[in-house]
């Protein structure tokens, strides 16, 4: 749908002269109208070589709404009776066009007959508005504009979420990912409905359908492919080596699907990313794990940006990794009754997109009773970290998590025993550098290529782990080594090979 909407106002009896200029002025000078709405006059066209009932013939042809000002006068007659007001209304009738008449007016036993006629015809056909007088009229085509904006989904009085996705249907909803989710809700929040509740009632329980349509928030939790009606609602991942965005980014993701799998892939980004500190198995069979930033923390940031969003813009939630801080940045703002201040203490839930929140509730991605926050500090706290930081710039959200110093030990002895990358395997705890992993990468490469599970196996390590895949994305980065299969990075078949430069560093090694 192409905006401004094409207004064609009808009549030019010199009677209405004054409501037509008015009605012309407040349309452009409302911001509201202005956006949605361009009105056309005929007596504001420039002269031109034209003959006049051909264009405002063809206008009527070019507009979206026929806007008709019925007053006492019929007006200039052509050679087979017809004023040009009757030969509009006949041609905006004929080509289907949205029509909205107002009289002037209550009683029309002083109009012209054929002004009388064409008013019976009109209210046989459509409801007329009558006015008595200019903010009459005024009053009356703001009341219908914006039940036109309303019906096409223009503007809205509930919720984002909770209004229907334009265009979508129930076919739009994957019935698999619906029951998915009973099973989590009933197991993790005892959810009333049985296991084998048909997607439909599912959805209507949670409010999710209007009418047989789904709403915004029922394509985002569980369409088949949400970014075809939400384009923006995608979360963009990236991980910088500085503390600034520059390019080039050492790696960049791109996450489309529902917003449950959106939040797991952009918290495996960020925690394939951050350190993780191993110990060893001296206490348990299992080692201690710990990463800089509790998982916690990161989903629940997350989270957040995705319920608290606004949808209507343009703009993705961005996840930014920095060499000092996480930062999530999400379009949207804080509600009136609360402020960056109140969000440190106790503080009631008020999410922007309450049909989102009840079923990440219901999967236990989210507490409610505005504790989210509280707890993200409470567990930065705990690990030694700086307390997140909030604010609100133009519009957006912003979240700061601070990231460990590079030069300082803030695990607890417990985890303080050595990197993953230097967590040799079986119940060894001694240390091995990056560096030496780096070097031992390089010659178990020199002979022939090798894939990611060859390479942890001989270091001793998970392939899965966040510091062996930053270890050979930084190689690669450094284009030390590089791929078998360059268009195919997540292929199963991928392999890794030395380049020149590689070689090269490892004789100067030997």
């Amino acid at each position: 749908m192409k905006l401004p909407l094409r207004i064609f106002v009808s009549s030019v009896q010199k009677e209405l002269a004054a409501e037509r200029s008015a009605l012309r002025d407040y349309l452009l000078g409302d911001v509201l109208m202005r956006r949605f709405f361009d009105p056309f006059l005929f007596e504001d066209q420039p002269a031109a070589d034209v003959r006049a009932n051909q264009l405002y013939l063809d206008e009527v042809e070019r507009c979206d709404i026929y806007l008709g000002i019925f007053g006492e006068e019929y007006g200039f007659e052509n050679s087979e009776g017809f004023s040009p007001t009757h030969l509009e209304f006949r041609k905006a009738t004929e080509l289907g066009k949205q029509r909205l008449i107002f009289v002037k007016g209550q009683q029309d036993g002083a109009k012209h007959p054929k002004m009388q006629a064409l008013i019976r015809q009109a209210g046989s056909e459509l409801v007329r508005r009558r006015f008595e007088s200019t903010e009459d009229l005024l009053e009356a085509v703001y009341a219908s504009l914006v039940k036109i904006m309303e019906d096409l989904e223009l503007v809205r009085l509930s919720p984002f979420d909770a209004a229907a996705c334009r265009n979508a249907t129930f076919d739009d909803l994957d019935p698999e990912r619906v029951h998915k989710f009973l099973g989590l809700a009933r197991r993790g929040r005892s959810f009333p409905l049985a296991e084998n509740t048909s997607a439909s009632r599912v959805l209507a329980h949670l409010d999710l359908l209007t009418g047989d349509r789904p709403t915004h928030a029922a394509i985002l939790l569980f369409g088949r492919k949400p970014q075809r009606f939400l384009p923006a609602s995608d979360i963009k991942c990236a991980h910088f080596h500085g503390f600034e965005i520059q390019k080039p980014i050492p790696s960049y993701q791109v996450y489309k699907g529902t917003l449950f799998e959106m939040v797991d892939q952009a918290r495996d980004f960020v925690l394939s990313k951050i350190d993780l500190w191993v110990g060893t198995r001296a206490e348990s069979v299992q080692a201690p794990t710990a990463y800089e930033i509790p998982p916690e923390v990161v989903s629940e940031a997350i989270v957040n940006a995705v319920v608290h969003r606004d949808y209507t813009s343009n703009m993705s939630v961005e996840v930014m990794l920095f060499k000092d801080r996480l930062e999530i940045w999400n379009p949207g703002s804080l509600p009136p009754s609360l402020t960056i201040e109140t969000l440190k203490g106790p503080h009631p839930s008020v999410p922007a997109n309450p049909l989102i929140a009840e079923p990440m509730y219901l999967t236990k991605y989210i507490e409610r009773m505005g504790t989210g926050i509280l707890d993200m500090m409470r567990r930065c706290r705990e690990a030694g970290l700086q307390e997140p930081e909030i604010r609100i710039e133009h519009d957006v959200w912003i979240t700061t998590i601070w990231r460990k110093n590079a030069d300082e030990s803030q695990v607890s002895d417990k985890h303080q025993v050595g990197t993953e990358l230097g967590a040799q395997s079986g119940a060894q705890s001694g240390a091995q550098s990056g560096a030496q992993s780096k070097q031992q990468i390089l010659r178990l490469l020199a002979n022939e290529p090798c894939s990611a599970n060859t390479l942890s196996a001989a270091l001793g390590l998970n392939t899965k782990t966040g510091s062996f895949k930053r270890l050979l994305q930084t190689l690669i980065d450094d284009e030390v080594i590089e791929y078998t299969l360059p268009d195919k990075p997540s292929s199963r078949l991928q392999k890794y090979r030395l380049t020149d430069r590689g070689r090269t560093l490892l004789k100067e090694k030997r």
